[in-house]
């Protein structure tokens, strides 16, 4: 059975906005049990972590000798493992696709959304801080705006629900409390969909679960 790791605090506050939720999502979707080693903030810089995780981050993914880290390469494994789960379509150019959404989740869209978070955090109290908190928000605006085209009417983005979408929407519950997706219907809803598949809350519970101290909930 593999073992991921997870925050034994999550900053969060159980909310499932840290990374370990992609992972536990992922495995829900492929229907597989798994383990959580929960660490401290200390035990994720000592050598054993380390070992596991070279920057002392989490989520970790082990499954008998593979060691993985970085939440979007293990739900690309996930992905390609559990070839059945729909993660990854069956055709080559749709299967590519997807992985491109992937790529495009965690690297074109997620980066201006965690420099806005990250501006609430570290620079509330900064001369300048309103005037970047305008331009954070535009440019986070610009990409909504892009995906909101792309999406249109349609219910997932390339066809049926894939690993592409289940990295952008965990992308983009990061800006549920900004009022940002609100100003676009159609990817709120698109966001809502996520949400709303069992699998996902499955492993939203679980997580939450760990926040509140109670045992994770039954998978069936």
């Amino acid at each position: 059975m593999p073992t991921i790791t997870a925050f034994e605090r999550s900053p969060d506050r159980g909310r499932g906005l840290a990374r370990d939720m992609r992972v536990r999502w992922a495995l829900e979707e492929t229907g597989q049990d798994y383990d959580v080693r929960l660490l401290s903030f200390e035990a994720m810089k000592q050598p054993q972590h380390l070992a596991r995780h070279p920057f002392g981050q989490i989520p970790t993914y082990e499954d008998g000798d593979l060691v993985l880290f970085e939440s979007g390469a293990i739900v690309l494994h996930l992905a390609v493992r559990h070839a059945g789960s729909g993660l990854l379509p069956e055709d080559p150019d749709a299967r590519a696709r997807a992985i491109a959404w992937m790529f495009a989740a965690l690297n074109t869209v997620e980066p201006p959304i965690v420099e806005l978070s990250m501006a609430g955090i570290l620079e509330r109290d900064k001369p300048w801080y309103e005037a970047r908190l305008r331009m954070l928000r535009d440019r986070v605006r610009t990409r909504l705006e892009q995906l909101s085209n792309r999406l249109g009417k349609d219910e997932w983005l390339d066809g049926a629900f894939s690993a592409g979408d289940l990295m952008m929407i965990a992308v983009l519950l990061r800006l549920r409390s900004s009022g940002l997706l609100e100003e676009f219907d159609n990817v709120a809803a698109y966001v809502a969909r996520g949400e709303a598949r069992p699998a996902y809350q499955r492993a939203f519970a679980a997580q939450r679960a760990v926040f509140q101290g109670l045992d994770a909930p039954d998978r069936n």
